[in-house]
């Protein structure tokens, strides 16, 4: 499995879901010109180096690629036509008021407006209206996995839950490319539609010189990489159920919810699973916003507990991006003790997280926490104190989202897929005061 994500690189082996085996690196962002991008060479480099070393101990059979959803590739005859746009990249919005024109309505795409380059339709107008000398190079447009797949088979392609991810250029309820494709003209751009588990052919000759993998290594087209963490759930479970895969942005999946219920002002919109499917999604970007009100503290329930009981809180949004109150500033009211603040970035993160699961109506069914937020106990238990008509379980396994990727190397898996540890239902005290308090707050700020 190879996989991109904003700020790491990482290769890891696995056999019948066993991970034996991986490297990381840090992903880069160069300043430009002609706008912020990725560092791609220096992301082939490590993923060259990382094969190399696997291959000495390893036989590897098949290469799947994932990635985040916010990034996607011209390509010329032999290259990139443009360089990958980081998606942080405010100057985006200067195409904003022509955009909108062609964008079509939620109804259509299910895609909220989002800032910067979050929406990857923004991305390309901006390379079409404003790099036009790079954009007339282009042969094709593909995803940041599929472009990776690209590189390493030759093969381009498209992909449904990359291109239904927050990008504009999907239409999931019908299945097909939306009206933006067309309005933007670059409808010649898509290369044919392959599944997330189709194999697109095997590495070129010379990655295979390169690397010393077999020359019939297989490459797969790929998969977004939140739907790489919901694969292992849709092969195991029964809807209704929910899974939060968490890591920089919280993804709230909730499989088998109406979608009637989204609503592009508290960023809920549709994911495509790998099958096709939509699926009515929430996100919000946790990960950072944890990090920036957390310290080196506490996170038990006693902690937790300590800053109910003291009235403290944090409102959102610390992060800028993502979720119902992306444009407010993050505040943190009343006076919390220092080992105390992590717990108190916990409780912020359980409280976003079941606002916006009750917002889109996911009442039934377990809830399944994945990643970074999988390893925190007392989010986890924070959680089930606050859904208790849910079951929340916990998957510790920081590498679901590789895990998830790498069984599209043999699909469907024919091996057991490990199920999440439950967290036993707990009361913790003050809390249902604490929530409807905090709701209250929050209500006020974003009037």
């Amino acid at each position: 499995m190879l996989r991109v994500e904003m700020f790491h690189l990482k290769l890891a082996l696995f056999d019948d879901g066993r991970l034996l085996w991986e490297k990381s690196a840090p992903n880069c962002i160069r300043p430009g010109p002609p706008y912020p991008h990725e560092d791609v060479e220096s992301a082939w480099n490590f993923f060259l180096d990382a094969l190399r070393e696997a291959a000495r101990s390893h036989q590897i059979g098949a290469i799947v690629p994932t990635a985040h959803g916010a990034a996607g590739a011209l390509i010329g005859e032999s290259g990139l036509a443009a360089p990958v746009m980081d998606y942080e990249f405010t100057g985006v919005e200067v195409v904003e008021p022509d955009y909108a024109r062609l964008r079509p309505p939620f109804s259509e795409s299910l895609s909220p407006k989002v800032p910067a380059g979050l929406n990857l339709g923004r991305q390309l107008a901006y390379q079409k209206w404003h790099c036009p000398d790079l954009f007339a190079k282009a042969r094709y447009f593909v995803g940041y996995p599929q472009y990776w797949a690209w590189r390493l088979a030759g093969v381009a392609a498209s992909e449904v839950t990359t291109l239904g991810a927050h990008t504009d250029l999907w239409a999931p309820r019908q299945g097909q490319a939306s009206s933006l494709v067309k309005a933007l003209g670059v409808d010649h751009l898509l290369p044919p539609l392959r599944r997330a588990f189709d194999p697109l052919g095997p590495i070129k000759p010379d990655i295979a010189a390169a690397t010393g993998l077999a020359p019939g290594t297989l490459v797969v087209c790929g998969i977004h990489d939140s739907n790489a963490s919901l694969l292992p759930y849709l092969v195991s479970r029964r809807a209704p159920f929910t899974v939060l895969s968490t890591g920089t942005w919280v993804i709230l999946m909730c499989v088998g919810l109406s979608l009637d219920q989204l609503d592009p002002r508290d960023d809920t919109l549709a994911n495509v699973d790998a099958l096709g499917r939509p699926v009515a999604c929430g996100r919000f970007m946790g990960g950072r916003e944890y990090a920036v009100i957390a310290g080196d503290g506490n996170q038990d329930l006693d902690a937790i507990e300590r800053v109910i009981a003291s009235g403290a809180m944090a409102l959102p949004c610390f992060s800028g991006h993502g979720g119902p109150y992306a444009t407010t500033k993050g505040v943190i009211r009343g006076e919390v003790a220092a080992s105390d603040r992590t717990a108190l970035a916990t409780l912020y993160c359980a409280l976003i997280s079941d606002l916006m699961l009750t917002r889109m109506g996911a009442t039934r069914g377990d809830l399944i926490v994945e990643g970074t937020f999988g390893g925190n106990r007392a989010f986890c238990q924070t959680l089930g104190a606050l859904r208790t008509t849910q079951r929340v379980f916990a998957a510790e396994d920081t590498a679901g989202t590789a895990r998830g990727a790498a069984m599209l190397a043999h699909w469907p898996p024919s091996y057991q897929i490990a199920e999440p540890a439950p967290v036993n239902p707990i009361s913790i005290t003050g809390l249902d005061s604490y929530r409807k308090a905090w709701t209250a707050a929050v209500d006020m700020i974003a009037r």
